[in-house]
C-alpha cells in the first residue's frame, strides 16, 4: 500500500471568534480566502466557525513555536444556520445545566455554555473557588445531550476576561481586551509606585489586584531605588526632618519637621541631605546573625 501524502499548506491566516478578542493562526492552502471571509477551522476544542481578519500570508512568514490547525473550508450557508442555532440551544442547556446544579446542591456558578459547531460537545465554563465534585452532573448531562460534556472551571480574574467590562480608567478591561496570560501582581507593586494601599481603589472588577499595576512597574522600581522611604529621618541644612512624600515623575521629595516644608529635587537630596537609614527590630528570641560571622 503506498503511504498517504501529507498535505503541504502553503498560507496561514488569522481568525477571531465570536465573543472573544484573541486572533488564532491557522494554516490553509486555498488561495480564494479574504478578509472578513468566514472559514470552519479545527481547533483544540472541535469544528468551530470564525472570522478571517488577515490576508493570506506565506507560512514561511509563521514564526511562534505553536502547531498550526486546518483551515477546513469556507463557511457554507448551513454552517451559519447551524451556528445560530447553536446559539440558542447553548442557552437551553445553560438553563438545563443550572437547575441541576441547584438540584445536586453544587457550589459552582454556572458562567457559559458553547457548542462546537458539528454539536459534538458542549463546553460549560463555571466559577468556583475550591474544587467540585461534578461526577453526578456530568452523568446527568450526557445523558440528557447525548454528545461529549466537558466542565472548565475559572477563576474570579477568568470570569472578568470573559465578561469584560469598562474600567476606572474609562477604557475595556486589559483582561478582555488585549492580555493573554495574568501576571503575578503583588502589593509591593502598589508601594513601589507609592500609592495609598486602599485594597478597593487598587482592586479591579474581578475584585483582584488590577493587571495595570505590573504595566509600569520595573520603571517605578528604577526611580525609587535608592530614595529614603515614607516617614523616614533626613537631616538637611543642620535641620531634621521626616519625608512626607515622593513624586518620582516630577522628581520631588517633601520634607517636614515642626517648623516648616521643604521641596526638594531628587538631586538635591542626594547631595545635601544625610538620610537615616530606619532601625530594623529583631525578633526576641531570633537569630541575630552571629552563627554566620
Amino acid at each position: 500500500m503506498s503511504e498517504v501524502e501529507t498535505p503541504v499548506y502553503r498560507y496561514f491566516v488569522s481568525i477571531k471568534f465570536k465573543g472573544g478578542n484573541k486572533a488564532y493562526s491557522f494554516k490553509t492552502d486555498d488561495e480564494t480566502i479574504e478578509y472578513g471571509d468566514y472559514l470552519v477551522v479545527e481547533t483544540s476544542q472541535g469544528v468551530e466557525l470564525g472570522e478571517c481578519i488577515s490576508p493570506l500570508r506565506d507560512i514561511s512568514l509563521y514564526t511562534s513555536e505553536n502547531e498550526l490547525k486546518p483551515v477546513l473550508r469556507k463557511a457554507l450557508e448551513s454552517d451559519h444556520k447551524d451556528f445560530e442555532d447553536n446559539i440558542l440551544k447553548a442557552k437551553e442547556a445553560m438553563k438545563y445545566c443550572e437547575e441541576k446544579i441547584a438540584e445536586l446542591n453544587l457550589n459552582m456558578q454556572l458562567i457559559s455554555a458553547d457548542y462546537t459547531l458539528d454539536k459534538s460537545k458542549i463546553l460549560f465554563v463555571y466559577l468556583a473557588d475550591e474544587r467540585v465534585d461534578f461526577r453526578e452532573l456530568l452523568k446527568v448531562l450526557a445523558s440528557e445531550f447525548k454528545c461529549r460534556i466537558e466542565l472548565k472551571q475559572i477563576g474570579a480574574r477568568d470570569r472578568a476576561k470573559v465578561v469584560g467590562g469598562i474600567g476606572v480608567c474609562g477604557r475595556e478591561c486589559c483582561c478582555s481586551s488585549f492580555k493573554e496570560n495574568f501576571d503575578i501582581i503583588s502589593i509591593n507593586m502598589a508601594k513601589n509606585q507609592l500609592l495609598a494601599l486602599n485594597i478597593p481603589k487598587l482592586s479591579g472588577q474581578c475584585g483582584k489586584l488590577k493587571c495595570c499595576l505590573k504595566f509600569e512597574d520595573d520603571e517605578y522600581q528604577e526611580m525609587v531605588d535608592g530614595l529614603p522611604k515614607l516617614s523616614s529621618k533626613v537631616d538637611y541644612n543642620g535641620k531634621s526632618y521626616s519625608v512626607m512624600s515622593i513624586n518620582p515623575i516630577k522628581e520631588i521629595i517633601r520634607i517636614q519637621n515642626y517648623d516648616e516644608v521643604l521641596d526638594l529635587t531628587i538631586s538635591e537630596l542626594k547631595e545635601k541631605a544625610t538620610i537615616h537609614k530606619p532601625i530594623v527590630m529583631k525578633k526576641k528570641g531570633g537569630c541575630n546573625g552571629c552563627c554566620k560571622k
